[in-house]
């Protein structure tokens, strides 16, 4: 496979302007203070495509100290200026779309059109709900004679993850800018393009030196570093569970807030009188989507026993729609896993499935039928899965798709609960009450009932191991302020 003319803009943009090699920080693109890189390698292709710089201590340090210096005067901003800086933000991301859609195709793989569509636009809508909810919040409330405040909180640490790598940036760097913080960002070495793109609008929208800073590296030294720095005020992570005990255990030396978007093992219940015509595909496309690389991806789909052969034909159908290939062709729909690390343990989870004696319906190990290079995996559907097996509890992040049949509702909501994660989850049925219902009686921080629009005002974050804290709408943007009551104030 070859990849598309296009695939080298991002790399000849970031080029051209000495990026890849620097960091930004206090307004101003600089070298690190060591010499360590890493390469950026194309899932499609499994090449190395460009080299970044890995930062250390001493540019944490740098970083975070640029971020307390910026932090009195942009707290003390109004909320309208923070808004139209987020909107020159905003814009800024719409106008230059195709150059990050292209950037994420090539460093994690996703379809040009998938990025198009829905990386970009999601990303974006995260800044323009973070800009328009300063318009009526209201920082200072009273409740009697007492001023409830909300102030920022200081500095923060935003850690992002490669599966939705703008996505994730916005989602934080967003509500936490909207609510006077300054932050350090650092993205994931494996998906960084995207990230040092976001860096350029951000300077060129004006945004105050020391206000955003960006510091590329690894969990185990720039992450880890900002755990334990005593000028950071809070940390928010998206990535694995295993990585967010890691940061709350080192952030706790210094008591600073930590904000936890972690693993999940979404499920999704089809009660006994949903349509299963409405219900099987969309739960088919919405568990592979991102080729599985969503955290809340809806995995384990939870059906009637007495409909199982009608769900398998229906998933069978959807599957059967879905293009696994090049993802620079405008007809590809899901591409290649995003790194070398990922297609391994896929690999090592649909050969866990067959050993825990799961009924293949399709896929497999390997990869697709002509796709000798590149990190593509076969989607995969087991069925017959019973909960206590491995692919039924531990997130594969992955096309693997596990369908459990019940016998009666309260075995269904029974399965949908048996997990350590509870981050998202979906009912399916004709009957509003039972829906309602069966959805609260589900330990998730979200619920989506019969496949609604997203909506970039719903609270996103999880119960038990999926983490703490809220990302999005107005609740993503509380989570960056302190409260402060000031009693008298109103007597």
């Amino acid at each position: 496979m070859t990849l598309h003319a296009s695939a080298s803009l991002p790399l000849d943009h970031l080029g051209r302007t000495a990026r890849l090699a620097h960091f930004y920080i206090d307004g101003a693109w600089v070298r690190p203070q060591g010499s360590e890189c890493a390469s950026v390698i194309a899932p499609a292709t499994e090449a190395a495509v460009g080299e970044i710089a890995l930062g250390n201590a001493a540019d944490v340090d740098r970083a975070v100290q640029a971020a307390r210096r910026a932090f009195p005067a942009w707290a003390a901003t109004s909320p309208a200026e923070r808004a139209v800086l987020l909107g020159r933000v905003h814009a800024l991301l719409l106008e230059r779309s195709e150059l990050f859609a292209q950037a994420l195709t090539l460093e994690m793989g996703a379809p040009i059109s998938y990025a198009r569509n829905a990386h970009v636009p999601l990303a974006a809508e995260h800044l323009r709900v973070a800009r328009d909810n300063l318009a009526d919040y209201p920082f200072i409330r009273p409740r009697g004679t007492t001023a409830i405040v909300r102030e920022p909180i200081g500095v923060c640490a935003l850690i992002t993850p490669w599966n939705w790598p703008i996505y994730q940036i916005t989602a934080k760097v967003g509500p936490a800018l909207a609510a006077g913080c300054t932050v350090v960002l650092k993205p994931s070495e494996l998906s960084p393009l995207s990230a040092l793109l976001f860096a350029e609008i951000v300077h060129e929208a004006g945004v105050p030196a020391g206000v955003f800073n960006l510091v590329n590296g690894t969990g185990a030294e720039v992450g880890a570093a900002l755990s334990v720095h005593p000028q950071v005020d809070m940390i928010s992570i998206t990535g694995s569970t295993r990585a967010g005990v890691l940061v709350a255990q080192a952030a706790a030396t210094t008591v600073k807030r930590v904000a936890q978007e972690l693993g999940g093992k979404s499920p999704n219940l089809v009660l006994p009188d949903a349509d299963l015509e409405r219900a099987i595909p969309p739960g088919v496309a919405a568990a592979l989507r991102n080729m599985g690389q969503s955290c809340s991806a809806p995995t384990r789909l939870i059906v009637p026993r007495v409909a199982l052969d009608r769900v398998h034909a229906l998933a069978l159908a959807a599957l059967a729609q879905m293009q696994v290939g090049d993802p620079w062709q405008e007809s590809t729909t899901h591409g290649p896993l995003a790194n070398r690390a990922q297609f391994l343990r896929v690999q090592q989870m649909i050969e866990a499935g067959l050993q825990d004696g799961a009924r293949l319906l399709a896929g497999g190990p390997g990869r697709p039928q002509g796709l000798d290079q590149g990190y593509y995996a076969r989607p995969t559907i087991f069925s017959d899965v019973h909960t206590d097996m491995v692919i039924a509890q531990e997130e594969i992040f992955g096309p693997v798709l596990a369908i459990l049949p019940y016998d009666s509702v309260e075995e269904a909501i029974a399965i949908a609960n048996d997990s350590v994660y509870g981050l998202g989850a979906h009912v399916q049925g004709t009957d509003k009450d039972q829906v309602r219902a069966v959805a609260a009686r589900i330990q998730s921080g979200q619920v989506h009932l019969n496949y609604p629009a997203w909506d970039p005002q719903a609270p996103f974050g999880g119960y038990k191991q999926s983490g703490n804290g809220r990302e999005y709408g107005v609740e993503g943007m509380e989570e960056y302020m302190e409260v402060k009551s000031i009693l008298g104030y109103y007597a």
